[in-house]
């Protein structure tokens, strides 16, 4: 056996340095913790650290005397390395960092010792102990770590000074170019998402059914956030949807037929169907969702009117006629015109949706009109105007009473056959039973396949559509009937004035004028109560009373009155009714009439429709509206004065009497009647005792400025009592109305003062009518009030009355007073003489 290997004993490493406390720096994070844990921190005082380091540096298995003696050749190697180290070279510990080699080895930097002992700081201890030169002192730690905050602190001090000029002068230089490069980037995005939508559009527009998934693409880019590029995704939908909807409406599989084997081609368009109907409602929910955003509000409007008339009869159709049907009324105009527009679109064109998109759309303005109270605007029951009744429906599918009968014949005849061929019949019955199921088979599937819509189903709707529309007209009625009695209750007629408190009347007055054919006759009798007390002003009594007359308009009484004369005369061969209380009504409406506010052509339809339409008139009412218009014509424009002129003329032509009124026997020679003072204030045109009366208004308006108005007057006034005139009227009120209407607006004094010329010529002298004419042809055109001023005193007409009387009272006035000044200027003289005498007695 060889000897034992002696074993080699290996020492802990060394303990780190002791440091002094004045040496140890604590955070004060460190001491407020100790602070407010110092029952937790207690242990720390009362740590044995000489017994933990002999603990630390114990190795086992090996005798104390040993361990002994390797620690003195530990110390020994140590002190003379750091002799060594100190003879050429200095470590600092703290500021060099240890280096790692290849090899593993860690190595600290070292610098060489300086000759003269350094720095000042570290020599300051070495010269008190009279080291001097022999060697240099460290530093201690927290002198070293506020040296180097000094010298970081120095040297950004330095960069900032250095970088601030330079910042300074490439700062703007530099937001400049930001700006420049998102600008950059926001136009390129916008260029690129625009050609994506070209290029995804026109490859679903080549070839739907391959691209069909292209749709969620452009659907994406209609939900970015900037509000150019969605416009332009709802725009180029609108036009692919435009393109590729089918005319039918989609029906998606159920359940059994999703489970059923089909071919290829039947998948291809199940899938096709399905994606373009996802995707269409997708489009329309945000739409719908874009439109209360004032931003979006036209264009969506746009989209949703521009799919409702393209496509009608495809699926959704009820939530774009909703959001149509909304805006009727919006308050801007455009949205509201195309609202308007899609809507009577729809009732012209129905062969595109069969009638179902007129039938819901008349039902939505119902159901607005009721839930608001009448109170919206004229636009919603104006679109009424479009709509269109196929009258011969009823007539097609009569039944013919001679097929009747003779159905009825063999009837009676087969019961009265004997019961012999019980078996042959009932076969035969059995053969004719399986004929008839087949037939009407065939036929069902011949009516859903043939692109003709059913008589029946038309039918119904056609009697829905005008239920609809009655029903909303007579709500209307209704409701200003309400308001007008209410109103006359307490006094509001201020309030009733303007047409703002039923707008809808206008627009309703004039469907029933339209539709007056289609109402039914059981609700013609309480319609005329309705029409009659609404002509006198929203009254119960039968004559017109001021208070309840300014509750409606001239325009909305006289279109009542027209109504009520369309709706007689389309049911005249079943109805009954006195007119009488409509005739009165336009006899003192004529007389409220102002120019400026009332509508013209409303006037002058009534004059047609109830003067001059009329076969036969009685002579004191004829007479009495002769005398009326006569009287109208001199205070109101051209254009009103015209139509009451010809409406003058074709009662003149119809009533021969009459035309004794244009005689210069006061009193209207021997017709004058049972009343024999005329009575122009009279309210029933049957008591104005117009007979009695000379139309002396005709001379004046045959001197009018206006030459056709002129020429009318005079044609008038050269009819006369014979019997054998025939006179042919050829203009009718609404048209002379609307033809001197356009002449007025380009009517020149051209031909006026060729006239004024040539009577100069001739010698005549001049006259307030040429001086007119003359300032006229220096200014090019003819005001008409103002040539209605200058000629007021060559009329030498006193309009009014008490103007009259209050000039002749002033002049009364006048005169008085003058006399009474002299009569005290007289007095006063007499006075002044009679004290000079007295003077001179008193002197004498």
């Amino acid at each position: 056996m060889g000897k034992k290997q002696k074993q080699k004993i290996i020492l802990p490493p060394e303990l780190p340095p002791e440091i002094l406390e004045d040496e140890i720096e604590v955070s004060d994070e460190d001491l407020q913790f100790v602070s407010e844990n110092r029952d937790y921190a207690g242990f720390v005082s009362r740590l044995d650290t000489h017994s933990i380091t002999k603990h630390v540096t114990r190795v086992a298995d090996v005798k104390e005397d040993d361990l002994e003696a390797l620690y003195e050749k530990r110390l020994r190697k140590t002190s003379v390395l750091k002799e060594n180290e100190d003879k050429g070279l200095q470590l600092d510990p703290v500021d060099a960092l240890p280096v790692k080699t290849l090899d593993g080895k860690l190595y600290y930097r070292t610098r060489p010792k300086p000759e003269n002992g350094g720095d000042e700081n570290e020599v300051g201890e070495g010269e008190k102990d009279g080291g001097g030169n022999e060697g240099i002192i460290k530093l201690t730690k927290a002198e070293r770590r506020a040296k180097l905050k000094k010298s970081k602190k120095e040297a950004k001090k330095e960069g900032k000074k250095l970088s601030k000029p330079e910042e300074a002068e490439q700062a703007p230089q530099v937001a400049v170019l930001a700006e420049v490069k998102e600008d950059l980037t926001a136009e390129e995005l916008f260029e690129s998402k625009k050609c994506k939508l070209a290029e995804l559009g026109m490859a679903l527009l080549a070839d739907p059914e391959s691209n069909i998934k292209s749709l969620k693409e452009m659907l994406q880019i209609a939900r970015d956030d900037n509000p150019s590029i969605s416009k332009l995704g709802f725009l180029s939908l609108l036009a692919v949807f435009k393109d590729i909807i089918p005319g039918y409406r989609i029906r998606l599989p159920t359940e059994k037929e999703l489970e059923m084997k089909v071919s290829k081609e039947v998948k291809k368009m199940r899938f096709y169907e399905s994606t373009l109907l996802s995707a269409y409602k997708a489009y329309l929910q945000k739409l719908i969702a874009s439109e209360k955003q004032p931003v979006f509000h036209q264009v969506v409007v746009r989209c949703i009117c521009n799919l409702l008339d393209a496509v009608p009869h495809f699926n959704c159709c009820e939530i774009l006629l909703e959001v149509v049907v909304r805006n009727l009324g919006s308050q801007d105009v455009v949205v509201r015109k195309l609202c308007c527009a899609t809507i009577k679109s729809l009732f012209t064109n129905e062969g595109k949706h069969g009638g179902v998109a007129t039938v819901e759309a008349v039902r939505l303005i119902a159901n607005h009109v009721k839930v608001k109270n009448c109170q919206l605007h004229p636009d919603f029951v104006e679109v009424f105007m479009s709509l269109s009744f196929d009258e011969d429906l009823q007539r097609r599918e009569v039944p013919d009473d001679k097929s009747k009968v003779k159905n009825k014949k063999n009837n009676k005849r087969k019961s009265i056959e004997e019961p012999s061929q019980l078996q042959q019949n009932e076969r035969k019955k059995n053969k004719k039973e399986l004929m008839l199921k087949t037939r009407e088979e065939v036929a069902a599937e011949y009516k859903a396949a043939s692109l003709a819509p059913d008589v029946m189903e038309k039918r119904r709707m056609q009697t829905e559509t005008i239920s609809a529309v009655f029903e909303t007209y007579f709500r209307i009625l209704k409701h200003t009937m309400m308001f007008t009695a209410v109103s006359s209750e307490a006094n509001a007629s201020s309030i009733g004035g303007a047409s703002g408190a039923h707008p809808l009347l206008a627009p309703c007055l004039k469907g029933l004028g339209k539709f007056s054919h289609l109402i039914d006759l059981d609700y013609i009798g309480d319609l005329m109560n309705y029409l009659k007390r609404l002509a006198g002003g929203g009254s119960s009594n039968d004559g017109p009373s001021q208070k309840n007359s300014n509750h409606l308009t001239v325009t909305e009484r006289l279109r009542c009155c027209i109504v009520a004369f369309r709706v007689m005369r389309n049911n005249l061969d079943a109805l009954n009714v006195d007119l009488q209380d409509f005739f009165v009504q336009l006899y003192n409406l004529i007389l409220e009439y102002r120019p400026g506010r009332d509508q013209g052509e409303v006037l002058a339809e009534a004059l047609k429709i109830m003067l001059c339409d009329d076969r036969q008139h009685d002579m004191q009412k004829a007479a009495a509206f002769v005398k009326r218009l006569a009287t109208f014509s001199l205070s109101i424009g051209s254009a009103e004065s015209m139509a009451a002129l010809v409406t003058l003329k074709n009662l003149l032509q119809k009533n021969i009497k009459c035309r004794n009124l244009l005689e210069n026997d006061a009193g209207g020679g021997s017709v004058s009647g049972s009343i024999s003072i005329y009575q122009p204030y009279a309210m029933d045109p049957n008591l104005s005792g117009a007979l009695a009366s000379v139309l002396w208004e005709i001379n004046l308006l045959s001197k009018h400025y206006h030459p056709s108005i002129s020429t009318a007057a005079s044609s008038i006034a050269g009819m006369n009592s014979a019997h054998n005139q025939v006179y042919h009227a050829i203009l009718s009120p609404q048209q002379a109305f609307m033809d001197l209407l356009l002449e007025r607006e380009s009517f020149n004094s051209k031909s006026d003062t060729q006239k004024s010329s040539s009577r100069r010529k001739r010698g005549n002298g001049t006259s307030i009518l040429a001086n007119t004419e003359l300032s006229s042809n220096m200014s090019g055109s003819i005001d008409e009030n103002e040539v209605s001023k200058k000629l007021g005193d060559h009329f030498m007409l006193l309009r009014n009355i008490k103007e009259n009387e209050r000039l002749r009272d002033e002049l009364d006035r006048a005169t008085l007073s003058l006399h009474l000044y002299d009569e005290y200027k007289q007095q006063k003289k007499t006075g002044s003489t009679k004290t000079k005498k007295c003077k001179k007695l008193l002197i004498a």
